[in-house]
């Protein structure tokens, strides 16, 4: 399955572009991409950040799906 992924502020720096796409296989849970992103990017294994499904957060254990949109969102700050 395909899914997108968007990437914003020090998590796109870190991985060096703001959007793709990748390939997953069927019954991927957010916890295996988050590995799978780490392995393709070490540096995020040093970076906090939570990932959004389709402009919600996500809980590890949620299987992905085909055409999902996922952003890795670093920590805000502000007021």
């Amino acid at each position: 399955m395909t899914i997108k992924l968007q990437y914003f502020g020090l998590i796109a720096a870190c991985c060096g572009l703001h959007k793709e796409s990748m390939q997953l296989p069927e019954g991927s849970t957010v916890a295996d991409l988050r590995t799978l992103l780490i392995q393709k990017y070490p540096d995020l294994d040093s970076k906090s950040f939570q990932l959004a499904r389709n402009l919600k957060i996500a809980a590890d254990t949620e299987v992905l799906k085909e055409a999902d949109e996922l952003a890795l969102l670093p920590p805000f700050a502000g007021g």
